[in-house]
């Protein structure tokens, strides 16, 4: 969903007067209309439009809801669908959620429980993609990854180094892979090393190279994984675990953009670029003498900070969805679906593993399930109980109120506190989004200088 634009609804019904009626009420809440007179003129509407949320009759001639909504999940996965119908029974209801329709309502609809449907649909849906510029591998509908996507987004442009903090497992080598494909260095070499998964003994020669005999089992030259680099980029991962004596070599080397390979005694120019990670606080190491300032400098002239999943919950189900569709599309298995409560049961975890971690549950739950939909009482059984008890979950309930509390102050915050440009971004009436703020006792004089 694009924030900077009014939420799109594709409303389809054979019936031009239920079109006129539904469309003047969506309109009148502030949503932007888009109509289709059947399945198929949907499909063709998707095809030019984008939509946020597609509402869909029933019975229609030629393809019924069921039908269109199957079509849609096969073109255009995580894409929201609501069926009405004026003929609802519980076993249709039954058979249109358990195929993965987020909402089955019975006409006359009421106005009130269609807007909730909608807020719900919105919340659990997987944006298509709108671009940042940089990073379209990375997932996210967080401010704050917006914001810093942008300032890497600028960054890539210049050659300076970057130093890139973060939690083990929230992705920094995807950014640093990002920062590279944007940047003038995009057609050379990116090269990523971890430093802590190398013996000291062996890291100075895997990244500057070693000449035959230089050592017990050096039977051939290796021009290392700098020389293997020039002319594009290099990620240190884990920088904070670099022995001593090389990082007095690697400073050397950013200095004067030559490598000397263990045995020789010729130097060798390059020209790379070093982008850095470390989950450290690497002003502590230095203070404590395990980490040299001088190279601190060198490696840091320019830093971006990746929060931890935790500290951008919105991002969980948006993740979760995008690990679940490319496992169907990897084993070519049919598509599975979480649950509401499935998803608030992910969302409500604080993910001490990151991204990694959820990544992993996401597969072992894919591999686990037998059913279609992904249900609750499965997700909470495959968190880790030592991290996070199903008797400390919260409620249902309590974990929507924190996650409505938290979507309130990120878009008035990215609004800059303008109640009616946040209310128009969260598809609510400026009225219902007072009533919200006052429910969450939220300030909007206080986050209006809030940085997102």
């Amino acid at each position: 969903m694009n924030t900077q634009s009014r939420i799109k609804i594709l409303l389809v019904d054979d019936d031009p007067g239920v079109l006129q009626l539904l469309s003047m009420r969506l309109e009148a809440l502030d949503f932007e209309v888009v109509c289709a007179d059947g399945g198929k003129s949907a499909l063709a509407t998707l095809q030019k439009e984008c939509a946020n949320i597609v509402i869909s009759d029933l019975r229609m001639d030629g393809m019924d809801g069921i039908e269109l909504f199957e079509k849609i999940q096969q073109q255009y996965a995580g894409l929201p669908v609501i069926v009405l119908t004026a003929h609802g029974s519980i076993k249709e209801a039954v058979s249109a959620t358990q195929k993965g329709v987020f909402s089955f309502l019975t006409k006359p609809v009421d106005k009130d429980e269609l807007l909730s449907s909608i807020q719900q649909a919105l919340s659990f849906s997987v944006d298509r993609p709108s671009g940042h510029g940089i990073g379209s591998n990375i997932i996210t509908c967080c401010a704050k990854m917006q914001q810093l996507l942008e300032q890497a987004k600028l960054l890539a442009k210049s050659d300076i180094n970057i130093m890139i903090r973060g939690e083990s497992g929230t992705g920094k080598e995807l950014l640093a892979s990002a920062i590279q494909a944007a940047s003038d260095r995009a057609d050379q070499p990116f090269i990523a090393i971890n430093c802590s998964a190398i013996p000291a003994d062996l890291l100075e020669s895997e990244l500057f190279g070693h000449v035959k005999g230089a050592f017990t089992g050096a039977s051939r030259d290796n021009k290392g994984l700098f020389a293997s680099a020039d002319g594009g980029t290099v990620f240190l991962d884990e920088i904070g675990d670099m022995p001593a004596p090389l990082q007095v070599k690697l400073l050397r080397v950013l200095q004067e953009q030559k490598i000397r390979p263990v045995g020789s005694q010729q130097d060798i120019s390059i020209n790379v670029r070093v982008l850095s990670a470390t989950h450290q606080h690497l002003e502590d190491a230095i203070a404590d003498g395990r980490f040299r300032e001088d190279l601190y400098y060198r490696l840091n002239v320019a830093s971006l900070s990746l929060p931890a999943l935790r500290d951008r919950r919105a991002d969980i189900q948006l993740l979760a969805k995008h690990f679940l569709h490319n496992i169907s599309l990897r084993t070519n298995s049919e598509a599975k679906r979480f649950s509401p409560a499935a998803l608030c049961a992910l969302m409500a975890y604080d993910w001490p593993g990151n991204i990694r971690q959820l990544s992993n549950i996401v597969e072992q739950l894919a591999a686990l399930s037998p059913a279609a939909i992904i249900g609750e009482a499965q997700t909470i059984a495959a968190l880790p109980q030592s991290k996070n008890p199903a008797s400390e979950l919260p409620p249902l309930a309590e974990a929507r109120k924190k996650f409505e509390r938290e979507y309130l102050e990120q878009v008035l915050a990215s609004t800059k506190g303008n109640v009616t440009d946040a209310a128009r971004q969260a598809g609510r009436n400026r009225s219902d989004f007072h009533k919200l703020i006052k429910k969450h006792q939220l300030n909007p004089d206080i986050l209006r200088n809030a940085k997102t």
